[in-house]
């Protein structure tokens, strides 16, 4: 079967899952929760309780956004930058569909898994972690990544695909 691919730039970090995939697995965890913080928690409360009905969702979460760069700029002012699991390769992926992605360089061995993270250029930025299985030298097979982080993919690749129709209509 092909993979239907559509171009979006984007980087990633990868190494090869050996004996230190523990730390993988945590990480990976790490980073579907990094969201969970205590504005954000703060936030589903009172959604859940009613408590944001009367007000405009898109400023809400503008606002909590801007208080989650000030947390960042915070913590970069203090030097504290979150631990993350060393990672062996720096790779660009050139494009993206809905369970694959292609490297710009062959970097794989075929059938090998990985673990990398993705910095997903969507707003707001963030690292995304997945588990791939290499198809080929360049192609990558997506095995396991977070429901959220899925939709946000999916969601990418679908406005960077309308993103692509669009420049094709407008060159004929």
């Amino acid at each position: 079967m092909e993979a239907r691919l559509v171009q979006a730039p984007i980087s990633l970090v990868f190494s090869q899952v050996d004996v230190s995939s523990e730390l993988f697995e945590r990480e990976y965890h790490q980073l579907s929760e990094s969201e969970d913080n205590a504005i954000n928690q703060w936030l589903k409360l009172a959604k859940a309780r009613g408590e944001t009905s009367e007000t405009d969702t898109v400023l809400l979460k503008l606002i909590v956004e801007l208080h989650n760069k000030i947390d960042a700029l915070e913590a970069f002012l203090k030097n504290e930058e979150p631990e993350r699991v060393s990672l062996s390769t720096q790779a660009e992926i050139d494009s993206i569909g809905f369970e694959h992605f292609n490297l710009a360089d062959a970097l794989l061995e075929i059938g090998k898994d990985y673990y990398g993270r993705i910095e997903m250029p969507v707003h707001p930025k963030r690292d995304v972690g997945v588990f791939f299985q290499a198809q080929s030298e360049t192609l990558a097979k997506i095995t396991r990544i977070h429901d959220r982080d899925e939709k946000e993919w999916n969601a990418y690749m679908t406005a960077r695909e309308r993103v692509l129709i669009r420049e094709s209509k407008e060159n004929r």
